[in-house]
């Protein structure tokens, strides 16, 4: 897949399959698009392009008024995309002057002149260009002339759930990893540096490997205790995570760390990449620390539990 940081370093294709969004996620309703995608371009012997932007619009249109998380930072869409088949993944800066390019400019500009498109193919209910005044009725209009054809990938539903970017985004703020991982088609997942902490959890007995997210955006499930699978370069461990302000140890930071089981090697400054499987429980204040490592022994038992059962 070849990736493009602006509409400049895009060469027109002869036969480009297209299709533009967020893709927050890359989730099951994103898929079922990407698939069409893949089906056309190979049927006509084209090429798949996706345009996405970023910034996310909403952090650049409202910053003051959002406090928006996302499920994928730009590194992690490209390799999701990359995964379905996308050929070619277009990033267009999103700004506000960006933001006032009306829907005509949009298809003439970047579908025609810029792609080549010959098909385009969008989500439900997909909106586009300045006030979100593009529509599918309105490329349905106008695709003829600018010699493309469009179609509209109906809204996707897993067990009568509509699908969508901000119902997973509230299952993980709750710690409901199950829904979120149908909704996405997989685990949700996080990646992080591992940096040095208060080594607290190897005076517990259970050492941890302390995370560092990088992006401020990326969205970090709720506090608590979870089942989880790490991949440290091409080892695949498993594990348990809490996410909290380890309010028995008098903690005062909100903290990602990972007890590793089976392993112990020093891995400061290496990256963690790390899936979602179960939530446990809530973060808990104990008595003591006594109490506390009779409960991390009980966590540990049901994350093994949960992970022979995945």
């Amino acid at each position: 897949m070849k990736i493009y940081h602006g509409l400049e370093d895009f060469r027109k294709l002869p036969a480009a399959v297209v299709t533009s969004g967020t893709f927050d996620g890359v989730h099951v309703g994103h898929q079922k698009i990407l698939r069409r995608l893949r089906e056309i371009a190979d049927k006509i012997n084209g090429e798949t392009v996706l345009i996405t932007y970023w910034p996310h619009p909403r952090l650049v249109l409202f910053p003051d008024q959002t406090d928006l998380k996302l499920l994928n930072t730009f590194e992690e869409k490209a390799d999701l995309l990359r995964q379905h088949g996308v050929d070619h993944l277009l990033r267009i800066p999103f700004t506000r002057e960006f933001s006032r390019t009306s829907s005509a400019e949009f298809i003439r500009k970047i579908l025609v002149d810029t792609i080549g498109t010959r098909k385009l193919i969008i989500g439900y209910d997909h909106r586009f260009g300045k006030n979100r005044e593009g529509s599918f009725e309105n490329l349905r209009k106008n695709a003829p002339g600018y010699g493309f054809e469009v179609e509209e990938i109906p809204k996707q539903e897993v067990d009568n759930l509509a699908v969508s970017s901000t119902k997973i985004r509230n299952a993980l703020l709750h710690g409901d990893m199950k829904t979120a991982a149908h909704l996405l088609g997989r685990s949700y997942g996080l990646s992080g540096r591992v940096i040095r902490g208060e080594r607290i959890g190897r005076m517990l007995g259970f050492p941890t490997a302390n995370l560092e997210i990088d992006n401020q955006h990326k969205l970090i499930p709720a506090d608590g205790s979870y089942a989880v699978t790490a991949r440290l370069g091409q080892q695949q461990l498993n594990g348990m995570m809490n996410i909290g302000l380890r309010p028995t140890v008098g903690g005062t930071k909100r903290t990602i760390e990972v007890n590793l089981f089976d392993f112990d090697q020093e891995i400061y400054g290496d990256a963690l990449q790390i899936s979602f499987i179960e939530r446990i429980r809530d973060e808990i204040g104990f008595s003591d620390v006594e109490a506390l490592k009779a409960q991390l022994r009980k966590d540990r038992d049901r994350a093994q539990e949960i992970l022979q059962k995945h």
